[in-house]
Order: structure tokens, then C-alpha cells, then sequence
């Protein structure tokens, strides 16, 4: 909460490493980022990409993705722009920083207004305290501030913006063969000898990982929310209050266009009743389509409420009379009506007591949280702290770090996006680990025990070490026959006849873009027919081991290039973030440079798992 996000990866910090004390993991400046902080940052984001994934990130795959520095970039560079702020003595009023957490929907009750008690309960459990809240929302608003003045004014060039379009948007048509074991011919079992030593060169890829034995209990106001009732009368109150928050609105297809003054307003509703269609006005104005036409909207969506009252006054097909707006004399024009839909009570009722359960269990967490440290601080361990507490603690008898169990089948048990796993393999046994915070929850964790990776016999996985080898004759084989059918094609030979003689087929995909995600033609050919020019073959590995794929390009286009489109507006709303992003993130690394920016190698290391 309250962090600011920038997406700094376009640049690289200082890689200064020097040791110090293990409660600072780094120092810009005067500030400094202790071990704890980062390691809390870290956490978090780990657990918001697991959420994403469906599935906990190791340690070792979050270092691989990079995770691990694009963490430590990202709460450098806040640091950076927070020394800056001090330096150029920037500042914030009380008035707006309250108006950013009145309009936060993290602190809106069922009712949909700002709620203290969720405002105090949601901060308590992310470690905040009111005043401390409050000075860190100010710290984001000021980097924002800084942020906003360095990138003012930055726009992408027409000729990037077309260069990249034509990038984006060329087709190319493909012919192509598809080869799978059919064309690899029989593949005869190997002989032991064989086996034997396609094993022993590869035992590494068919090792038994370490497995863990874990128990956990989480205390989340979702979990808790289950263990409580919620009358139908509690319900039913609330749904009263929410009505007409609770229904789809009415929404209406309404055109506008605004004149200067009443009387052109007037000449013109003049023309529209005489027979003038209201787009044939606006092109005689000089308006685009998106110009006038507000889409399918509700009385909410429009922003100048006159405006709003005569759109929702009108029946389908009609065009007001001038209406005098805040932006100038507008007329409308009413197309396609969509009514209002009021659910009933009892189609809503369930997801009401859901979230008013959870309301009211936000409470309890804390609670919750203080009986479980108390227990474990007297020695318990999670299970035998959450029975004594009536919660019901999970235990997983083997896990490995990827969340697979002995038989290779996904863990069960586990809330979507906790990453429980992967702390459980940066601890240990007997050691009494510090919560997750989760969902606006906690979880508590204990290791019961290890079971460590070992080398399996080829008895274990015979049948395992056999499919691979089978699968590598097979794509040994069909490399060579799309090497040889290749060869054929450069030389003059039709891709129909090499169809033929393999017992495969032509196919054909037309107008295929770069990013084109087809059935039946893997993005690794794709890839492979962008690399080849017009006329010319080439071969790509397929969708699975024993497919092999033969193409060639047959034609290539590229699509004119129209500035006024929504995908052209798209292209340039994600090159102004990239510039802006690039802009700010050159003026942080200067920023820090030169200030001095120093980080410890040591607590890095032990907080993402590098030295584990």
C-alpha cells in the first residue's frame, strides 16, 4: 500500500556492494533501507505475481525472472526521489492528502463510503500506524509531483509511432508441412545397454527434488468471514441502503456536439429537424465520429450534469433541443436504450452476507493475530497454537519447491496466491518463522521436516527415462527430414510434392501478425517465418517434442497506417509511459549518483535466497 510504482527497468543502479550492518540493506544518501523493510517489500511482491500465476513463485524463479533486482531497483529509486523532495523542499497539504485516502475504495465500507474502522483495521494489519500512513502517502504524492514535472511534455515522433505500427502490423501468408512421429517411421525400443547409458549421461533431469513437510493456518478476514452467520434481516438492511448501488443502471447510446453559443446551437437543431442527419452535421463540422458519439453510456458517465438530465429525458431516436453546459450549448441525440436492471434480494443475498461477513471478521484478524503470537511466543507450534485458538491448521505431508507433491500432481490446500512453499524452502526445521501477511491476513507456518533430493535408480524411472529417449529419436529424425526437405526446396522443389512424399499435407495460414497466436501453428514458426523473406523456407521445432514444422513465406503485407485509429491512440498511450518511464528513470539514476548509493551484498543475498 501506498507505494509508488515505476516501472525503473530500462535503467541499472550503481552496483556498489559494500558490507556493513546486517540491519541496512542499503543507504541513498541520507536514508537508509533496513534488511527488514526491503525484505517485507519483497514478500509483498512476491505473493501479488503468485496471485497472478495462480501459483506460489520459488525463490530461485523469481532471482531467474529478476525479481530480486527490480525490487531493490524500484525501493531505491523511491528513496532517491524521497532526497530529492527534502532538497527542493516540496511539499503537501493535510487537505489533499486526506482527500487521496477519503477516495481510496480499500477504505470504503459495504455502504461505499470512506469507513475509519476498515481505515484503522486495513493499516494496523500492513504494519501502518495512522500518522505513519499519512507520511507515507505524503512521500508518494511528492514523488508523483517530481515524476510528473520531469516527463511534461514528452510525445512519441510520428515517425516512431509509424515505424513501429508497420512493425507490429505486417502479415506475411504461410504454406507449411506439418511432421509428427508418423513421418519419424518406428522408432524400436532401445536396448538396456542403451538405456542404461542415455541414463547415466543425463541422471541429473530425472533427480528426486527436496521435499518438505509443512503445516500453516491462515487468518485472512476471507477465512474468518466463513466461520460467521449473517442474518438474512443484517442482509436485507444492507440491501435496502444499496439499491441503486446494487443494479445495473439504465444506459443510453447518446451523441452530443457543442457550439459556441444559443444561436448557432439553435440554426443547427434547425437543419437536424428539417432532415439533416446528425452525422452528416458533424462531418460538415469537421468532427470525427469519436467526436461526437459517447458510446453506450449511464447518467453517471456524463460529466456535464445538464447535459445528462436532457439525454435521460428523451426517448429513443429523439434530438434535444440546445441545452446550455458547462462547456458550451450542446444538442444530443438519443439512440439505443438499455433499461435499468434491479436484482432481487435473494439474487444478491449470498454475495451480501459474503461481504459483510468479511467486514466484520476485518476486526477479528487482529484479534486473531495477537492470541496466535502469544501462543507461539509461549512455545507453540502452529498446529498446536491453531487448535487451542478453534482455527484449523493445514498440513502438507511432502512439497516440493515447484508446489508439486510425490506423485507430481499440483498442491491442494493452499489459498490461491500464498506463498507459503517458498518460504517454508528459505527456513527450516524448529525455526519459529515471522507471519506472511496475506489478503489483509496473516498466515503462520512451521517446517516439520525435510526430505532431502537424491539421485533415483533407473528402476524408478524407466519408464520415464525410456519416453524421453523415444521423444529424442523422434525429433533427432524429423530435424533431419525437414533439413532434407528444405535442402529439396532451395533447390527448386515444390512444397506440395515434399507434402506428398512425407504422407503430410499443405496448410495455409493467411495474414499472420508477428504476435498471432493460431491453432495448430506454434509461436516458435511464427517467430521462424518473420526471420525468413518472401519466397524463401525455412523449418521450426513444433508445437510438442515429435512435431517438426517446414514453411515457406508465400506473401507479405503491411497495412497502411492510420494515426486517427484506436490502435494507433493504444500504440502511443504505451510509448508515452515507456518515454516517460525512461525519462524519470535517468533522472533518478542521476539522482543517486550523485548522492551515493551503497547496498549490502551480504543482506541482499540472505533476504531474496542467493546465498540458500
Amino acid at each position: 500500500m501506498g507505494v509508488l510504482i515505476l516501472s525503473f527497468a530500462v535503467w541499472g543502479i550503481a552496483d556498489i556492494f559494500k558490507g556493513f550492518g546486517q540491519s541496512t540493506l542499503a543507504k541513498i544518501g541520507r536514508t537508509e533501507i533496513s534488511t527488514e523493510q526491503f525484505r517485507q517489500l519483497y514478500t509483498e511482491k512476491l505473493q501479488q505475481l503468485g496471485r497472478q500465476f495462480g501459483r506460489p513463485l520459488t525463490m530461485d524463479q523469481a532471482r531467474a525472472f529478476g525479481l530480486d533486482r527490480q525490487v531493490l531497483q524500484q525501493t531505491i529509486a523511491e528513496a532517491a526521489l524521497d532526497e530529492e523532495a527534502r532538497r527542493m523542499g516540496l511539499g503537501q497539504s493535510d487537505a489533499e492528502i486526506m482527500r487521496m485516502i477519503y477516495s481510496d475504495p480499500n477504505f470504503k465500507g459495504v455502504a461505499g463510503n470512506f469507513d475509519p474502522a476498515r481505515f484503522q483495521a486495513t493499516i494496523r494489519q500492513f504494519g501502518f500506524t495512522e500518522q505513519k500512513y499519512i507520511a507515507e502517502q505524503r512521500r508518494v504524492s511528492l514523488r508523483r509531483q517530481i515524476a510528473g514535472t520531469v516527463s511534461a511534455g514528452l510525445e512519441p515522433s510520428k515517425v516512431l509511432i509509424e515505424a513501429l505500427s508497420r512493425f507490429q502490423n505486417e502479415q506475411r501468408t504461410i504454406d507449411y508441412v506439418k511432421l509428427d512421429a508418423a513421418q519419424a517411421g518406428t522408432i524400436e525400443p532401445p536396448s538396456p545397454e542403451t538405456l542404461a547409458s542415455y541414463f547415466e549421461d543425463r541422471k541429473t533431469q530425472f533427480r528426486a527434488p527436496e521435499y518438505r513437510k509443512i503445516s500453516f493456518v491462515a487468518v485472512t478476514p476471507e477465512e474468518v468471514g466463513k466461520w460467521s452467520e449473517v442474518s438474512d434481516e443484517d442482509a436485507r438492511k444492507i440491501f435496502e441502503q444499496n439499491r441503486g448501488k446494487l443494479g445495473t443502471p439504465e444506459k443510453r447510446q447518446v451523441s452530443q456536439m457543442i457550439f459556441p453559443n444559443a444561436e448557432e446551437a439553435a440554426a443547427a437543431r434547425g437543419r437536424l429537424a428539417g432532415g439533416m442527419s446528425f452525422e452528416d452535421l458533424a462531418k460538415e463540422r469537421g468532427l470525427n465520429p469519436s467526436d461526437v458519439d459517447l458510446g453506450m453510456t449511464a447518467k453517471s458517465g456524463i460529466l456535464d450534469s445538464a447535459v445528462a438530465d436532457a439525454a435521460f429525458s428523451l426517448p429513443s431516436g429523439e434530438i434535444s433541443q440546445p441545452v446550455p453546459g458547462r462547456f458550451g450549448v450542446a444538442v444530443v441525440k438519443i439512440g439505443k436504450i438499455e433499461p435499468a436492471v434491479q436484482p432481487s434480494f435473494e439474487s444478491v443475498a449470498a454475495n451480501l452476507k459474503k461481504d459483510i461477513a468479511t467486514e466484520r471478521a476485518r476486526a477479528k484478524v487482529s484479534d486473531l493475530h495477537n492470541k496466535m503470537e502469544d501462543e507461539r511466543g509461549g512455545g507453540a507450534g502452529v498446529i498446536e497454537a491453531a487448535q487451542k485458538l478453534g482455527l484449523a491448521p493445514v498440513t502438507i505431508d511432502a512439497v516440493d519447491r515447484s508446489g508439486r507433491l510425490l506423485n507430481g500432481q499440483p498442491v491442494t490446500g493452499i489459498p490461491r496466491g500464498l506463498d507459503v512453499v517458498s518460504q517454508a524452502f528459505n527456513s527450516n526445521v524448529g525455526v519459529d518463522n515471522d507471519p506472511i501477511q496475506f489478503n489483509g491476513g496473516y498466515v503462520w507456518y512451521d517446517v516439520l521436516d525435510v526430505i532431502p533430493s537424491r539421485e533415483r535408480t533407473l528402476d524408478e524411472v524407466k519408464d520415464q527415462v525410456e519416453a524421453k529417449w523415444r521423444d529424442d529419436q523422434i525429433t533427432t529424425r524429423l530435424r533431419a527430414k525437414a533439413t532434407e526437405m528444405v535442402q529439396k526446396l532451395d533447390q527448386g522443389g515444390k512444397l506440395a510434392d515434399e507434402a506428398v512424399a512425407a504422407g503430410s499435407k499443405v496448410e495455409t495460414a493467411k495474414d499472420v501478425r508477428r504476435d498471432a497466436t493460431l491453432p495448430g501453428l506454434p509461436i516458435s514458426a511464427v517467430t521462424a517465418a518473420f526471420r525468413t523473406p518472401k519466397d524463401a523456407v525455412g523449418q521450426s521445432a513444433g508445437a510438442g517434442a515429435n512435431e517438426w514444422i517446414v514453411f515457406r513465406v508465400t506473401d507479405i503485407s503491411v497495412p497502411p497506417v492510420d494515426l486517427a485509429s484506436d490502435d494507433i491512440k493504444k500504440l502511443k498511450d504505451t510509448l508515452q509511459r515507456g518515454l516517460t518511464d525512461e525519462q524519470v528513470a535517468q533522472y533518478v539514476s542521476k539522482i543517486e549518483q550523485t548522492i551515493g548509493t551503497t547496498i549490502n551484498k551480504a543482506a541482499f543475498a540472505q533476504v531474496t535466497g542467493a546465498n540458500n
